[in-house]
């Protein structure tokens, strides 16, 4: 077998290879689950000697030791284990919520009701109709 088929197809004459134009997936963003990082700590724990073979061995950086060390201490690695999300709306955000939307939708009728008595008070000023006055607790005079 020749040098060349040996590189593979993206070498060049002079044996260095090319980087590969092809883009591929969007890196994702790995998440550890709370027990792979106990079984990883503990496994690093119970031989020192080891620590670089077993980061290899996973993929892993020493600063995600670190941070998960300092998660056990605190006492929140139990807690990383939780699904992450909104947290539910207590009883007094979900009636003030319904609230508001009561109160804007009846703004918007309001607002309706106002152009068509102003339209109406027009028609009759044209026409000449006098329209009865009300009075400021709602009745007519």
């Amino acid at each position: 077998m020749d040098v060349q088929s040996q590189q593979g197809p993206a070498s060049k004459a002079n044996g260095r290879s090319e980087p590969d134009p092809e883009v591929g997936e969007k890196a994702k963003r790995r998440r550890f689950s709370a027990a792979y990082k106990a079984r990883i700590l503990e496994e690093v724990d119970r031989s020192p000697g080891q620590t670089g073979a077993i980061l290899r061995r996973e993929g892993l950086y020493s600063s995600h030791l670190t941070s998960w060390r300092r998660q056990r201490l605190a006492g929140t690695l139990e807690a990383l284990g939780k699904k992450r999300g909104p947290k539910g709306k207590s009883e007094e955000q979900r009636e003030l919520e319904k609230l508001r939307k009561e109160n804007a939708r009846l703004q918007r009728e309001l607002d309706k009701a106002q152009v068509l008595i102003g339209a109406q008070k027009k028609l009759a000023e044209i026409l000449g109709v006098d329209l009865p006055k009300m009075t400021k607790n709602g009745e007519d005079e």
